[in-house]
């Protein structure tokens, strides 16, 4: 499963590029600027979780055991829906979609968390 984990987070952290380049040349102009700020946070965190999600890889293959794959599927998750749902919020100006993104954080934090009980008690 590392192989996985480290494959996908090459392929989210080129695709936090290619949204941050988008967001700062071709939005600038054409959405709000609080929109922007909500397009940047979205690559931000988007990036930050793909790194996340290759010092998981990483970890995964020093320390092999299943239980790694718990966080390397909730940091896809959470990514996905926290940075999915600001994306199209600053895109669509749907603002319901600020409720669901939430929940993308909150796997995030659970993803943190049980990879660092893991780091802490099984490595």
């Amino acid at each position: 499963m590392h192989r996985i984990f480290l494959g996908l987070a090459f392929f989210l952290g080129a695709l936090a590029v290619c949204a941050g380049a988008f967001g700062a040349h071709a939005l600038e102009t054409r959405i709000s600027a609080a929109n922007l700020e909500i397009f940047q946070t979205a690559a931000r965190y988007h990036l930050a979780h793909a790194l996340a999600l290759g010092l998981l890889g990483l970890a995964a293959d020093r320390w092999p055991m299943v239980a790694w794959n718990g966080p390397g599927i909730l940091f896809i998750g959470g990514t996905i829906v926290f940075s999915g749902t600001l994306y199209l919020l600053a895109l669509t100006d749907l603002r319901w979609l600020g409720a669901i993104t939430p929940i993308g954080g909150v796997l995030l934090i659970a993803a943190w968390s049980w990879a660092g009980w893991i780091a802490l008690t099984r490595t």
